[in-house]
C-alpha cells in the first residue's frame, strides 16, 4: 500500500495524491485490483499536521535520482513491511527501512526482498532491513486473522479482494478442495463465511502447521480439514470426484494440475477457479484457452465461462490473471 494512500470513513473512496493523470496501464492495473471503479480528479488543500510521506522523510538524505527510485509502494502483512529495494538503492536500504519505522508507526518490522517466490514450498528470502529482527506477524482480513512466518510461507496481502470474491460465490453445502491452500486465506474465509466443508491441501509443512492454528484462531474446526502433501496424490487418494469447487491458486503451474482438479469435481460438474501468470497481450483469452485445452483433455468440458479477470500485477507488463469455470 503506497504509504500516502488515504480511504475515506465510508470506505467507498480512496484519495490519492498524484502529480500526473493516470495512464492506461495504471488504470488498467486499479480495475484489476479494485473491479467496477470511477476514477475522479480534484484539487486539494494540503492538510496541517499530516504524516510525512517516506520521500519527505528521506529529502535530504538521497540525491533527486534516488529519491525517484523509492519505492512507491509496498505490501504491509500485519505489522511487518515488505519492501522492493531497487538495484540503485541498495547501498541505501537500510536509510530507506528506518524511514518506514519513522513514517508508519504501527509497523515494527521492515523486510526486503531478497529473491524471488522459489521450490515447491513457495517461499522467498528476506533481508532484515530495520525493527524487530523476526519474520513472525499476525495479519488480519476479511474479518479473519492469520499467524504467518514470511520466511517459511507464502502470503500475499494484494489477493484481499481475491479471496472475498470467491469465498462470496460459494453456496452452503458446497464440498471445496482448495488445491494449494498455504496458512488457509481461502479456505479459512469460505468456512467462516458459509456452511461449506472444505479440504485444504498444502505440500509445504510450515504452511499446513500454521494453517491449523489459523483454523482453531479463527474457530472453523470441523468446516476447515487441513491434509499435508502434493495435491495430486492427495485428490487421488483422498478426494476423487468429491468436490463441487475447486480453487486452484499456483499461478506459475496451475496448468499442470488442471488434470486434478477434473479429477476432484464431482461427476456431475462444478465449478473451478484457475489463476495463471500471463505476459501475454491477450492474458484473458491465452488463459481461457490453457483452461479449455486442459479440461478437455480429461475427458470433462467446459460448460461456461463464469467470469475472467486480472487480479493483480506480477511483474513488469504481466498479470495474474483469474478464469472461473463451470465444467461437467
Amino acid at each position: 500500500m503506497d504509504d500516502r494512500m488515504r480511504v475515506s470513513s465510508d470506505s467507498q473512496k480512496i484519495f490519492w495524491p498524484l502529480v500526473r493523470e493516470v495512464s492506461e496501464d495504471e488504470r488498467l492495473m486499479l480495475e484489476g485490483r479494485l473491479g467496477d471503479f470511477e476514477l475522479l480528479y480534484a484539487e486539494v488543500e494540503p492538510r496541517s499536521g499530516r504524516s510525512k510521506s517516506i520521500f519527505e522523510e528521506l529529502e535530504g538524505k538521497l540525491s533527486p535520482s534516488q529519491l525517484a527510485s523509492l519505492p512507491h509502494s509496498y505490501d504491509i502483512v500485519g505489522d511487518i513491511a515488505v519492501l522492493e529495494i531497487p538495484p540503485e538503492l541498495s547501498d541505501q536500504q537500510f536509510l530507506v527501512g528506518e524511514s518506514v519505522l519513522r513514517v508508519h508507526k504501527n509497523i515494527k518490522v521492515v523486510l526486503a526482498k531478497a529473491g524471488k517466490v522459489d521450490g515447491v514450498a513457495r517461499v522467498r528470502r528476506f533481508t532484515h532491513l530495520a525493527g524487530e529482527n523476526r519474520t513472525t506477524t499476525l495479519h488480519r482480513e476479511n474479518d479473519c486473522v492469520f499467524r504467518l512466518d514470511l520466511a517459511s510461507v507464502y502470503f500475499s496481502p494484494r489477493l484481499v479482494t481475491e479471496h472475498a470474491r470467491v469465498a462470496r460465490q460459494v453456496l452452503p453445502g458446497e464440498v471445496v478442495v482448495d488445491l494449494f491452500a498455504g496458512v488457509g486465506p481461502f479456505s479459512i474465509l469460505i468456512a467462516k463465511r458459509v456452511d461449506a466443508r472444505v479440504y485444504a491441501i498444502d505440500i509445504n509443512e510450515s504452511a499446513v502447521e500454521l494453517l491449523k492454528q489459523n483454523i482453531h484462531l479463527n474457530k472453523v474446526d470441523g468446516r476447515v480439514f487441513p491434509i499435508m502433501g502434493d495435491a495430486r496424490r492427495v485428490v487421488d487418494g483422498k478426494l476423487y470426484s468429491q468436490a463441487d469447487r475447486v480453487i486452484m491458486n499456483l499461478p506459475a503451474e496451475a496448468e499442470n494440475f488442471i488434470d486434478v482438479a477434473c479429477r476432484a469435481i464431482k461427476p456431475e460438474g462444478g465449478t473451478i477457479h484457475y489463476y495463471q501468470f500471463s505476459p501475454s497481450p491477450d492474458i484473458m483469452e491465452e488463459a481461457v484457452d490453457a483452461l479449455v485445452r486442459g479440461v478437455e483433455a480429461n475427458s470433462r468440458r467446459v460448460v461456461k465461462i463464469l467470469e475472467r479477470r486480472r487480479v493483480r500485477p506480477s511483474a513488469p507488463r504481466e498479470w495474474q490473471v483469474v478464469v472461473d469455470a463451470q465444467i461437467r
